[in-house]
């Protein structure tokens, strides 16, 4: 569903500020997985999902999703292959809109807008049911401002949202980061479900271990740039926080590098 070909981006070449971010860095991702990508700071988890979303292009490389090689395609048309939820809980829906024409948004994402009514009855009913798998009371607030919402409801419906069009790939970019450690926990399970009901294929970035060890089938650690580490299967089932940093130290050679993804 995702082939990411020796990609490179370098950030403020040629200055005394040049940050090599990716470094011919290959990955592919099966129809169904569910990677989970973690690093140190700087490691270059952002800059990948940023250049698979097409928000800046790469230097070198081909980034292909579901055969379709979008590699020179701006942000704006790689949208409709890709749904995306951000670290802000803010981000991702529009604030001062209601929870049903924020959903009609997401809904007609990748077709044409005519002039009809915003949002018709079948339409709000639809949503209503997709609502009420939140388990948040959501489908009784259609028409409640998304900007009186908590970040953890917001992050919810933005989950919902990017998922409601069945996207090639979905990217969960250090989504609960911002969250309480109990509202983490319940928007983690609420991608868990959509993602195993939908059948997506995702990628989502953390810098809490025991998250990218406990979700998804796969797991991918990054440094300078690189993958260093991808596990899957009974290995990452078998895997600990300890199992994780011992082989990290070993890939990337340096004790500083390991503290700092511990701290991190």
């Amino acid at each position: 569903m995702l082939e990411v070909k020796n990609i490179s981006k370098t950030f403020n070449a040629g200055t005394i500020n040049e940050k090599r971010a990716l470094s011919e860095l290959s990955l592919s991702l099966n129809d169904g997985d569910f990677v989970t990508v973690i690093g140190g700071n700087g490691a270059g988890k952002s800059t990948l999902l940023n250049a698979v979303a097409g928000v800046w292009p790469v230097d070198s490389g081909a980034i292909i999703i579901d055969g379709e090689d979008v590699t020179g395609m701006p942000e704006y048309k790689r949208a409709k292959y890709i749904g995306r939820v951000f670290q802000d809980p803010m981000m991702g829906t529009a604030p001062n809109m209601q929870i049903d024409e924020n959903l009609a948004l997401a809904y007609r994402r990748g077709k044409k807008r005519g002039l009809k009514w915003g949002v018709t009855a079948a339409e709000r009913e639809l949503y209503r049911e997709k609502l009420a798998t939140l388990g948040l009371g959501l489908e009784d607030r259609l028409t409640a401002k998304v900007g009186l919402l908590s970040g953890g409801q917001r992050q919810a419906l933005t989950l919902l949202m990017a998922s409601l069009q069945t996207p090639k790939l979905l990217l969960l970019d250090e989504h609960t980061a911002a969250l309480d450690p109990g509202t983490a926990k319940k928007v983690l399970e609420l991608s868990d479900k959509i993602i195993s009901e939908n059948k997506l294929t995702a990628l989502m970035i953390t810098h809490n271990m025991s998250d990218a060890i406990r979700h998804g089938n796969r797991l991918i650690m990054m440094d300078r740039g690189r993958i260093v580490l991808d596990i899957s299967g009974e290995d990452k089932k078998n895997l600990t926080k300890a199992d994780l940093l011992e082989r990290f130290a070993e890939k990337a050679g340096a004790q500083e590098e390991t503290d700092s993804v511990l701290l991190s």
